[in-house]
């Protein structure tokens, strides 16, 4: 990286880290969204950490681009980067990757997101059934035909 000046070098460095991060951010999402489907719970809450282990990463290498572009009097924006980058393909290529990859964590999250709301109101429906079952069960006459139950006393008591 001849003839970068020090900003130039700095910010390719923190754009192939995000790279990279944003790749092992997917993939984590990816399983996530494997595990909701098959509704492996026990495996999806060793996985919540690992994945928010990433997104502190992530949020980490964000927030040191906007400490180097804020050092050099820019806003962390996509037109400063471009402009800092526009005599680097590689780099700004890379960004372009960047946002990519940000856009496509983004909404595999939304569609994770949906996937755990729809269970949980799944088991909000459950739940709600086995209570509403409890409170009144179900009594067969002889015949086998369900009969409503009474509120008066219950077996045993006087």
């Amino acid at each position: 990286m001849t003839g970068l000046t020090d900003l130039q070098h700095r910010l390719a460095l923190l754009i192939e880290g995000e790279i990279a991060l944003l790749h092992r951010f997917i993939g984590v999402l990816e399983r996530e969204e494997a595990l909701l489907i098959a509704g492996d719970t026990d495996t999806l809450l060793a996985l919540t950490r690992e994945k928010n282990e990433v997104y502190q990463l992530l949020q980490r290498q964000h927030d040191n681009r906007a400490l180097l572009l804020g050092r050099a009097g820019r806003p962390n924006k996509d037109a400063s980067i471009r402009e800092l980058c526009a005599a680097l393909p590689a780099t700004l290529a890379g960004w372009g990757k960047v946002l990519e990859l940000a856009a496509d964590a983004r909404a595999r999250n939304e569609l994770n997101g949906k996937l755990i709301s729809e269970r949980m109101q799944h088991n909000q429906a459950a739940l709600t059934v086995l209570l509403t079952a409890a409170e009144k069960p179900q009594l067969y006459d002889a015949e086998g035909v369900a009969r409503p139950t009474s509120r008066g006393r219950h077996l045993g008591s006087a």
